[in-house]
């Protein structure tokens, strides 16, 4: 009787393992393109939350002449202001929040990679 032969050979076991390397090779980059474009999108509409944010605490009377206003302001641990919890970015950055000294208009700021971009809303309202 014949014997059986099991299992795969050296050569098809590595056309495999280079294949999922030209894949993966292919599919790592777009992720970390994709995931950083999610970040800077997140990290975006973080800084136009806290830009309203900022707007409306800089509209309490008591508050219309601060220049600055710190996120433990907007969101202090007893959960009574404009956030729950301290806003963050996603890619580590630290927001800082201020009023355009010429056009009165509250601006934050990001400073992670990429993120430079400031989101304001004009002080008119």
């Amino acid at each position: 009787m014949k014997k059986m032969k099991q299992g795969f050979t050296l050569v098809e076991i590595m056309i495999v393992v280079a294949i999922i390397a030209i894949l993966a090779a292919i599919a790592i980059p777009n992720f970390v393109k994709y995931r950083t474009e999610s970040q800077q999108a997140s990290c975006e509409a973080t800084r136009a939350q806290i830009v309203t944010a900022a707007e409306n605490w800089g509209s309490k009377p008591a508050n219309a002449n601060a220049t600055t206003v710190s996120l433990d302001t907007l969101a202090p641990t007893d959960g009574s202001g404009y956030f729950k919890t301290v806003p963050t970015c996603p890619a580590g950055g630290t927001y800082t929040v201020s009023k355009n000294a010429t056009s009165g208009a509250w601006e934050c700021t990001c400073n992670a990679t990429g993120h430079s971009a400031a989101a304001a809303e004009d002080g008119n309202d």
